[in-house]
């Protein structure tokens, strides 16, 4: 015996309630207990609310609500209604949320709750109790909610289709719009494609009932299908075949202009009483001020997106070897737009340029003087300007731009990074002003932010000079270029937020799917915005703080048989006026040197570094070039970090005192390296060393030599 053949004995009926499709589902006995012939039947979701009183649907919805959130049974009494209003009978309702496929639904039973006898007190007593005032009420507040969250014009026209209330259901909507002297249909529901050919435009002037409304802004209430021929013969021969019983035609009026018209057809004859009329005007006005919105809303989006559109180039993705992948988000509120920026520069000496910025803001003059500030940019860059002129004359353009003194209005300055790209060798000429540095991603994996020479912010200083940085993108590497948006997002600093990114880069392996770049770019402004449920509702709505931009670069692995390069190097050069950047280099060979299996080892690695770099900078004229490189496989790796300058004199062992400051950094190689030796070259020389990861670490009392 079926589950239902055994409910429909002792009198209870299920259902099914499926939000994705918007139907609802009654077994046999379910429908006789609403009014509707004893047969299983599916019905949409404004018919199926049409059956029970609008105070207890209200109400219901709240307890349905919390039932869901805390995944408990959801229990209620619902008054069943008929057609005209009248209260057939009360029903209890018990439903629960299942899963079903890939969704949730809800699923119930109805049980009539019987009447009192005579004389006798009610077991409980009705959850709700009102007349048709508060039945009016209660649906009015449930479609002004409703109607408040609609953003666009289609989910507008989707929750006027629903409407529904006990006796008042219309069976047919229409929404009509008004423009340059003509009516189109925007919208509507109980129609089929076939039959909307007639009444998708027409003339203002036209006797139709719609476009009278919307010439005069009066409401037109057609009470009976021979009141409808009377009046508007013409179209009547068009609507006749439809068999409906009464129409209401409604102004839809905003701001005290008539924007368009509201149509509601009936299949049941409706006297549109005082009451009657009362809502439909109340709901009309309602919609009037969602369509407006909606409006509002989708000319805001199309505003952004063509900005958006207007200021983002289209990436190239012929480099020769290379391939790139970007991404632009803007920020969750107003028009969506921003100051981040990137572009990809052809220049004529076969070259290509990356560029990446933002100016200071998110609204709409950051995005004016962004569009400036590139197409500047181009035009430098176009004419052959070396990467440090791209940014002087680009600064001097923004603080022009800007003004001084009280000519100054609202002075903004932007960060950039220039990044001229050779295809051909992967070297990279970088000038940065006052932008993160960029990540390299290296062939094995392991991600290394790399330390760049810059300047100032454009548009602060117009006579700032930014010195450049060389560097070698490997085959096999891959260099992210991002602004700050992607990094300190959701209170993270420069360092956590390189980390969080860093689990990213380094977790994805790039050439075991087919679009690995483009889904690294994917998983990188997830990372920092989290899935995509965020985006709508519940405490983590809209984690957007800042617009976000971000570049890869990628350059192609190597062909077999070539000459393979160390999975982990990396270079950096130290002038005589910058010894703050030794600290740089610590950190450079610190995170070369992650995962390492000796810690002392590492600790051991960066003193000798930070001694090589600082004898380098005291006892020279010149500046010291860094280069180190990891090669051998895990746990048998091998580390060598060379030092060069362009001093001839070579470093010699000295005997110093217990008082002395300096001469121990010959000492330190002997104690701590594996190997470590002086090459001379044509100018200058160069101090090397190498450790052994395998090998047995030597317990060295650094107190006692330092």
């Amino acid at each position: 015996m079926r589950t239902e053949d055994v409910l429909a004995a002792v009198a209870t009926g299920l259902w099914h309630w499926d939000n994705t499709s918007g139907t609802v589902t009654f077994d046999a006995e379910a429908a006789r207990l609403l009014g509707l012939p004893a047969e299983r039947c599916e019905l949409t979701e404004s018919a199926a609310r049409a059956r029970f009183h609008a105070v207890d649907w209200v109400e219901i919805q709240g307890v349905i609500s919390l039932a869901v959130a805390e995944g408990t049974l959801a229990e209620a009494r619902l008054r069943v209604v008929d057609e005209a209003g009248r209260v057939l009978r009360t029903v209890r309702s018990r439903t629960r949320e299942v899963q079903k496929d890939e969704h949730t639904i809800l699923v119930g039973t109805i049980q009539e709750v019987p009447e009192p006898q005579p004389g006798t007190a009610p077991a409980r007593a009705a959850m709700v109790t009102g007349d048709w005032r508060r039945n009016r009420e209660a649906f009015l507040l449930d479609a002004g909610r409703a109607l408040a969250e609609a953003r666009s014009t289609a989910e507008v026209l989707r929750v006027a289709a629903g409407l529904s209330m006990p006796g008042f259901e219309p069976s047919a909507l229409a929404v009509y719009g008004a423009e340059a002297g003509r009516m189109a249909m925007l919208g509507q529901h109980g129609y089929g494609p076939q039959d909307l050919e007639a009444f998708l435009d027409l003339p203002l002037d036209a006797r139709h009932p719609a476009a009278e409304v919307i010439r005069t802004g009066r409401a037109i209430y057609i009470p009976s299908p021979a009141d409808y021929e009377r009046r508007f013969p013409a179209v009547w021969q068009l609507v006749a075949r439809f068999h409906r019983q009464s129409w209401a035609f409604l102004p839809l009026i905003h701001a005290g202009q008539t924007i368009g018209a509201w149509m509601a057809g009936f299949s049941v004859p409706v006297s549109f009483t005082p009451d009657e009329r009362s809502v439909l005007t109340t709901v009309a006005r309602m919609l009037a001020q969602a369509l407006s919105r909606a409006s509002d809303h989708e000319a805001e989006k199309e505003l952004s997106v063509g900005l958006q559109r207007s200021m983002m180039p289209t990436v190239q993705p012929d480099l020769p070897g290379m391939s790139v992948a970007a991404r632009y988000v803007p920020t969750g509120g107003g028009l969506q737009v921003g100051g981040d920026w990137y572009d990809m520069i052809p220049l004529p000496n076969g070259k290509s340029a990356l560029v990446i910025g933002d100016v200071q803001g998110h609204d709409v003059r950051a995005a004016g003087l962004m569009g400036q500030l590139r197409i500047a940019l181009r035009a430098y860059a176009s004419e052959g300007h070396h990467p440090d002129a791209v940014l002087s004359r680009a600064s001097r353009f923004l603080a022009g731009i800007n003004g001084t003194g009280e000519e100054a209005v609202d002075p903004r300055f932007a960060t950039c990074l220039y990044i001229e790209v050779d295809p051909a060798t992967g070297l990279l000429v970088i000038a940065r002003a006052g932008h993160p540095d960029p990540a390299i991603r290296l062939s094995d994996g392991t991600m290394l932010v790399r330390s760049t020479a810059g300047g100032l912010p454009l548009g602060i200083d117009p006579d700032t000079d930014y010195p450049t940085t060389w560097l070698v993108l490997e085959p096999d590497e891959t260099m992210l270029v991002c602004t700050d948006g992607l990094i300190e997002t959701g209170g993270h600093d420069l360092e956590t937020g390189w980390n969080r990114l860093r689990e990213i880069i380094e977790g994805h392996p790039l050439a075991e799917h087919e679009d690995g770049l483009e889904k690294l770019a994917d998983l990188l402004v997830q990372a920092v915005h989290g899935p995509s449920s965020h985006y709508t509702t519940g405490p983590l709505v809209d984690r957007r703080e800042d617009d976000i931009a971000l570049l890869l670069l990628h350059r192609e692995p190597p062909p077999a048989g070539a000459v393979a390069v160390p999975p982990r190097r990396t270079v950096m050069s130290i002038a005589q006026a910058e010894p703050e950047r030794i600290a740089q280099a610590r950190h450079q060979v610190r995170e070369l040197m992650r995962g390492w299996t000796d810690a002392e080892q590492v600790d051991s690695a960066v003193l000798m570094v930070s001694e090589m770099l600082t004898n380098v900078l005291v006892h020279t004229d010149g500046d010291a070039l860094l280069m180190a490189a990891i090669s051998g496989e895990s746990g048998n790796r091998r580390i060598r970090v060379d030092v060069a300058d362009s001093s001839d004199e070579l470093p010699h062992r000295r005997h110093p005192g217990e008082m002395a400051s300096s001469g121990r950094g010959l000492v330190l190689m002997e104690l701590l390296a594996g190997a470590w030796g002086v090459e001379p070259r044509g100018e200058g020389k160069n101090i090397w060393f190498e450790l052994y990861e395998s090998a047995s670490p030597v317990a060295t009392d650094l107190e006692s030599i330092t």
